[in-house]
């Protein structure tokens, strides 16, 4: 049963709201981390289970979410704190500091009170100025990485973070347009993406410029790097039986998280030829449950922007 405190219909509806309670267990008085905070729904569903001496730490590079997270202080009456800042930097700081906590929570991507607000620039489906940066004071855009990027620099970024098949002729469109007019518009950016596109592959699966927007996102804002960076310092932060969970929306997120929970529950680095092992190392970590939780069919159909998400949990060996 989860918590009689949750959101407005207004705010970002967070996806695997009872898998995430009910997987990541909180229990009175421990401490919850919440990595990326946005409008506050699974924070407040996570602190509706934290009782007495309980306490949860909000962490968001976006300084939008602090009327969101004042209001989350406010109606919940859990003890809180906000940390502004990229996750992996402010998990890596409390680590070295002594932070413990017994759950850590990663929703990745970009949040629906960000894609919803045209003027961040973040959706193909309005015309806004050309930024995508999740902290509004980032010195670098996606307008500076369109007007500014190699043509194969683009075509690698298209192709790696957005899979995108027509990643060459893409790139190749937006450098010969930028060298009579510089891009200022999202608009801008999907009239080219579309002309680029062969008339048949302009029909198919989702819109056109979505994988593009999605690898210019990935890229403005580090976010496989500073996902890569912040598993670690949430596993030295978990406490003996904590739980780490992370809710991923595309292949690369997901492979990143998977593959570091199959490394800590390996423990043993030696070669596969040694006889015995000799470099001392344990599991750290094991995955609960085995695979990744997705969606049912009712939160879909409440909820299609859920389509995509994965949860995968890992609780640390003590």
């Amino acid at each position: 049963m989860l918590p009689s405190v949750l959101p407005t219909e207004h705010d970002h509806v967070p996806v695997l709201a009872e898998e995430v309670v009910n997987l990541l267990d909180p229990r009175p008085g421990e401490t919850v981390v919440d990595g990326t905070f946005g409008a506050g729904g699974h924070a407040t569903l996570l602190a509706g289970k934290l009782r007495g001496d309980g306490k949860l730490i909000a962490i968001d590079r976006d300084p939008t979410v602090a009327p969101f997270f004042e209001r989350f202080r406010r109606e919940t009456g859990v003890k809180a704190r906000l940390h502004h800042g990229e996750f992996s930097n402010v998990l890596q700081h409390l680590a070295e500091n002594g932070v413990r906590a017994d759950v850590v929570l990663l929703d990745l991507g970009v949040s629906s009170m960000q894609l919803d607000r045209p003027e961040r620039g973040f959706s193909y489906a309005a015309d806004a100025p050309l930024d995508m940066r999740m902290d509004p004071g980032a010195e670098y855009s996606a307008r500076e990485l369109v007007n500014e990027g190699g043509e194969r620099d683009l075509a690698d970024i298209f192709k790696r973070y957005g899979e995108e098949r027509y990643a060459r002729q893409i790139a190749r469109a937006i450098v010969r347009r930028r060298s009579t007019e510089p891009f200022e518009r999202t608009g801008d950016l999907v009239e080219v993406v579309k002309a680029s596109i062969p008339a048949p592959a302009r029909f198919g699966e989702g819109h056109p410029a979505k994988r593009v927007f999605q690898a210019l996102r990935i890229e403005v804002n580090d976010e496989l790097g500073a996902l890569q960076r912040a598993l670690p310092a949430a596993l030295e932060m978990l406490r003996p039986a904590g739980r780490l969970g992370v809710i991923s929306f595309h292949s690369l997120e997901d492979r990143i998280v998977k593959q570091f929970l199959r490394k800590q529950e390996q423990g043993c680095t030696c070669p596969p030829d040694f006889p015995v092992c000799v470099c001392g190392s344990e599991p750290s970590m094991r995955a609960t449950p085995r695979r990744a939780v997705r969606p049912g069919a009712d939160e879909l159909a409440r909820n299609p922007r859920a389509q995509s998400a994965r949860l995968r949990v890992g609780t640390k060996v003590g």
